[in-house]
């Protein structure tokens, strides 16, 4: 069942990228006026948000059925399967939302690189300030 759960998505995604290619094929494109070809790429966007959306509620979902339908999967594998899907929604609005590929540029770098620092300075920080409160308050950590 939890290998299900992790196959599904990425299929998914692997049949968006082919309905993607399938709306934009090359040989048409030269053919195509200015108008046609801006709807194609208008279509291509928001195919791209609809599946996006959809693989984003569907990764967010399956933690929440896992530990509702099976309450008895053991602590640590499901701490690493969810964790392992949060990496997968990670990628899925890289490549959906933000149009981050695999080709990577200059620019999209920059945007990694300056995301991975907020992250970490309001994770950080989030538990300095929990172990700091938890100390204050005399709680057991």
């Amino acid at each position: 069942m939890a290998l299900l759960l992790i196959v599904v998505p990425v299929v998914l995604m692997h049949w968006a990228r082919g309905i993607s290619r399938l709306s934009l094929p090359s040989g048409q494109t030269s053919a195509c006026d200015e108008r046609t070809q801006r709807k194609q790429e208008e279509r291509e966007e928001f195919l791209s948000y609809v599946w996006g959306i959809s693989l984003a509620l569907l990764l967010t979902v399956e933690p929440f059925a896992l530990i509702y339908w099976f309450p008895g999967i053991p602590r640590f594998p499901l701490l690493l399967f969810i964790g392992v899907l949060a990496l997968v929604q990670i990628l899925v609005h890289f490549r959906f939302f933000l149009h981050i590929g695999f080709k990577q540029k200059r620019e999209d770098l920059q945007l990694l690189l300056f995301s991975a620092l907020l992250l970490t300075i309001m994770v950080a920080g989030t538990i300095w300030i929990m172990a700091s409160l938890a100390q204050r308050m005399a709680m057991p950590t």
